[in-house]
């Protein structure tokens, strides 16, 4: 009897221990931060919001607290899990159920549906991911408080049907932000501009452009989740800001989308921005534009929303005004008249921090209510499109495009009859339509037909390239396989461990999206008028960016093949062949280039093989045997033994590297800071003081300046120098103010080659070319009235894609590059050089266009302008040397097709 009553007492105990932690209290943010989330002049910090996010999950049975992985500066990325109780403790049967419908593999439709019906909806908010957008990580905070402490009928019913990924995108910027913001004691003082850095330890904004790269951790991070892991069915990526005159740009968005997309995509999204529009307009809640009230579109990959859409993932961004410092929402009369892209525009009125979060809010619940009323449907969607994609790759298929469509009208122009009789109104050049065997003559040619498969290989000139390529599919959740053992396709022979991509699996269109060439259409604001600037790039094919050789099959084949784990990197394996007492190292390999900088800091003798057919490549003498084995194992160098000897050689030493940035951070700067660490090179950063002060050569031998650096207009040297009168910068900090200028930059890098240094100027800093008044002129010019002027956009524009060029692959600096190559090009430099020039030696040309049709991938209107242009060139200065490469060939380190374009010039 005692012994039972003990029991007795145990078990309440327990029970009690259980009630109680359940029954603590959620604390408030205000009882957490000191003061309401959304009041005006406040912002919470990272670590205040970690601790919070903590303190929810120790007192919420309704929140799990994950981390999903480490930043780029060492802090955990938090992911919160909400959802019912019950449901939390079934979270791997939900994500699997997740994982099941959208790779559609082996599931019928009957299987799918119920599937559908015992699954939760999944849906990811994020916020946090351009930090000085400060909204989004606030939001966070504010709706993780109500979803766990609310419990009306409409929090229970999405606490019971939805399965909430809610993630936080960058947390090191939120702690930049927050801590430069509050610093200032005067609240009206406070502000999150002119930050000392970008927020984003390399690459600031183009954090939201690494997605179907995954350079950065975050990306790495987040993209497991996203595309492994969990497949949510909607994601939902929250902005600022939204366009003057409006509080929110949403869904649904502009034209063009892609054209890879499912359908079921696209009514997908329509659906989720009316429910959002909805909400806001029946709570009052005025201001939400969508379509053309806004410059979003659905055509571009790589951002942490549109990647999505690619995954057959409904993907929605918000970009909403609002800021802890209290602003005005200003008379913009084109916005006061309702119409399809603006419902319920709103009125000028002053604009408080805490109205942002309540529409960041209502948005969320908004995606949440529709999620737990259609959860059924979206997850059977989600498997819909993925089915629709298998099929696809499974049998003939063509695809329609701006392309085809031409095609199409040339081929019923050129078989019109003679005799046809004149164009009425509606008609198409004196035919009513194309006829039907115009139309198959395009849409069936045998031809035209989207691939069943990409053979990539294991037999290629950088190998390892192809596998970080490869790495970056299947870090997208795509299925890859391996050959484990030769075979043969249309009569070509591929060796073991060759990568073969089949596109009849659920992502599809992210496979082609990656190996195919966009198809950008033209796409002006009327007949005849100027082009619509696309949200981003045009074209970015991803293969063709890093020079990856594959096939493209038409037709289904058998081969011995291994299916590779999901989501599991390939490491690329090298290999050391041959006999000899030395090795060759191909520069045609960018890993080579990260081998001969491991070598030289162990103090082998590097020589670089300067005529021959070896010419380009680095010699390795058997000392360095073991560096080399261990460089083969950790990256896949491959080396070649030898016993040749080679007496035109050049000594490789390492050269004392400075690449520009400026105060505040400049993205193009810090994708190459980041590739140097990546292959190893010593670097400083340098500012504009340093080069003002001059005496250059004496502390470096090469200085590189990328986009941005070097305008065709540049300030006098006080302009440059001009603090902001709101000045937060510490005297640390001011130590690196300033810009470039024509009166004392200029003069010190010229000085710094005459002395024997070399520059590398990209992109726009071409530019220098003009400041130090070489003999070449802008291609892309016109006579009018007598005069040379640049084109206009109706008659030349070519934002970022890819074009074929033809290099120099003889000179130093193109080493390793194949004579026809592709590089990124956004309205890049192109040049005439003076006739004089090309004669003496002074200027080489190291790449230029030979055609009037080089556009590989994208939109190239007016490309027939580029015939004859050069896009890189060097040229002599004193004893030293400028490179200047017109192409983005560092572009997001994803390039690596171009990358040796730089390396080749970071060896003295």
């Amino acid at each position: 009897m005692i012994r039972t009553t003990f029991k007795s007492m145990l078990v309440l105990m327990l029970l009690g221990s259980s009630f109680f932690a359940q029954a603590q209290k959620v604390p408030t943010p205000k009882e957490h931060f000191g003061f309401n989330i959304g009041d005006d002049y406040q912002l919470a910090s990272f670590v205040q919001t970690e601790a919070y996010f903590k303190k929810l999950a120790s007192t919420s049975d309704r929140l799990k607290y994950t981390v999903i992985g480490k930043t780029e500066e060492g802090r955990d990325q938090p992911m919160l899990i909400i959802s019912s109780p019950a449901n939390l403790q079934q979270l791997a049967k939900y994500q699997e159920i997740s994982q099941k419908l959208a790779r559609a593999e082996g599931i019928t439709p009957e299987t799918a549906r119920v599937l559908a019906k015992d699954g939760k909806a999944v849906v990811w908010i994020d916020g946090g991911l351009h930090a000085n957008e400060v909204l989004g990580a606030h939001q966070l905070i504010e709706t993780a408080y109500q979803l766990t402490t609310r419990t009306d009928e409409e929090t229970m019913r999405i606490l019971d049907r939805v399965i909430i990924l809610m993630t936080h995108a960058n947390p090191d910027g939120q702690d930049l932000v927050t801590n430069w913001y509050m610093k200032e004691s005067d609240p009206k003082k406070r502000s999150t501009g002119n930050l000392p850095r970008l927020y984003q330890k390399y690459i600031g904004h183009d954090n939201n452009r690494d997605f179907y790269m995954l350079n950065t951790k975050e990306a790495q991070n987040i993209g497991r989740q996203l595309f492994v892991d969990w497949l949510p069915q909607i994601m939902y990526n929250h902005h600022q800001t939204a366009p003057t005159g409006a509080v929110v740009a949403g869904a649904p968005y502009r034209d063009p989308f892609n054209y890879v997309f499912d359908p079921l995509l696209m009514t997908g999204i329509d659906a989720l921005g009316a429910a959002m529009a909805n909400r806001l307009n029946a709570e009052g809640k005025t201001g939400y534009t969508a379509r053309n009230g806004a410059v979003f579109s659905t055509w571009y990959n790589g951002g942490l929303r549109t990647t999505t859409y690619f995954h057959n993932i409904i993907g929605l961004l918000t970009e909403t005004i609002g800021s802890p410092t209290p602003m005005e929402i200003p008379v913009v009369t084109t916005r006061l008249i309702p119409d399809g892209n603006t419902t319920n525009p709103v009125t000028p009125q002053k604009w408080h921090f805490r109205q942002s979060i309540d529409y960041s809010v209502s948005m969320n619940y908004a995606v949440l209510g529709y999620a737990q009323r259609h959860c059924d449907e979206l997850l059977y969607n989600i498997y819909r499109m993925g089915l629709n994609s298998i099929e696809r790759g499974s049998k003939d298929f063509w695809a329609l495009s701006p392309s085809k469509i031409d095609a199409i009208n040339t081929k019923a122009e050129a078989e019109k009859p003679a005799n046809a009789p004149a164009p009425a109104p509606g008609n198409f050049r004196g035919m009513r339509y194309p006829s039907v065997d115009v139309y198959n003559a395009v849409m069936k040619d045998p031809a035209r037909r989207d691939p069943r498969a990409y053979i990539i290989s294991a037999d290629q000139s950088d190998y390892a390239t192809s596998v970080r390529f490869v790495n970056a599919l299947i870090n997208n959740g795509i299925q890859v396989h391996k050959a484990t053992a030769g075979f043969t396709v249309n009569g070509k022979t591929y060796p073991a461990g060759s990568y073969v991509i089949k596109t009849s699996q659920a992502f599809r269109p992210h496979i082609l999206d990656m190996m195919e060439p966009q198809d950008h259409p033209n796409d002006f604001r009327y007949p005849g008028g100027p082009p619509v600037p696309p949200y981003d790039a045009a074209g970015w094919t991803l293969a063709y960016q890093m020079g990856v050789e594959f096939d493209r099959i038409l037709e289904g084949f058998d081969a011995p093949l291994a299916v590779l784990p999901w989501g599991v990197a390939e490491k690329a394996t090298g290999k050391i062949s041959g006999s000899g007492n030395g090795y060759i190292l191909s520069a045609k390999e960018n890993m080579s280039f990260l081998a001969v900088n491991q070598l030289l800091k162990s103090k082998i003798n590097v020589v670089r093989i300067t005529a021959g057919p070896e010419q380009g490549n680095f010699f390795v003498p058997a000392a360095g045997k073991a560096i080399l084995e261990k460089a083969s194992k950790d990256f896949g160098v491959t080396a070649k033994a030898t016993s040749s000897k080679f007496t035109q050689t050049a000594k490789v030493q390492p050269s004392k590297i400075a690449l520009w940035d400026v105060y505040g951070g400049s993205m193009p700067s810090g994708w190459v800071r980041w590739l140097l660490e990546q292959f190893q090179y010593d670097f400083d950063v340098v500012f504009a003081p340093t080069i003002d002060a001059g005496n250059l050569k004496s502390k470096y031998d090469v200085i590189v300046f990328v986009g941005g650096a070097i305008g065709l207009n540049l300030p006098d040297s006080k302009q440059s120098y001009q603090l902001p009168a709101n000045d937060n910068i510490t005297a640390a900090e001011k130590v690196n103010y300033g810009r470039l200028n024509k009166d004392k930059s200029i003069p010190a890098i010229r000085q710094f080659m005459q002395d024997g240094g070399t520059v590398v100027t990209i992109g726009s800093s071409t530019a220098l070319a003009y400041h130090l008044e070489l003999p070449v002129k802008n291609a892309l010019v016109e006579i009018q009235n007598g005069k040379e002027v640049r084109l206009t956009n109706e008659k030349y524009y070519i934002p970022g894609s890819i074009l074929e060029v033809d290099f120099d692959a003889a000179h130093p600096a193109v080493w390793g590059m194949k004579s026809k190559a592709d590089v990124y090009f956004d309205n890049s430099a192109v040049f005439h050089v003076a006739p004089k020039s090309l004669a003496d030696g002074s200027i080489q040309p190291l790449a230029w266009f030979s055609t009037a049709t080089p556009l590989r991938s994208g939109w190239a209107w007016g490309q027939n302008y580029l015939q004859d242009g050069v896009t890189a060139f060097a040229a002599n200065i004193g004893k030293g040397k400028l490179l200047a490469y017109g192409p983005e060939i560092t572009f997001r380190a994803q390039p690596h097709g171009t990358f040796k374009l730089l390396f080749n010039q970071l060896y003295k």
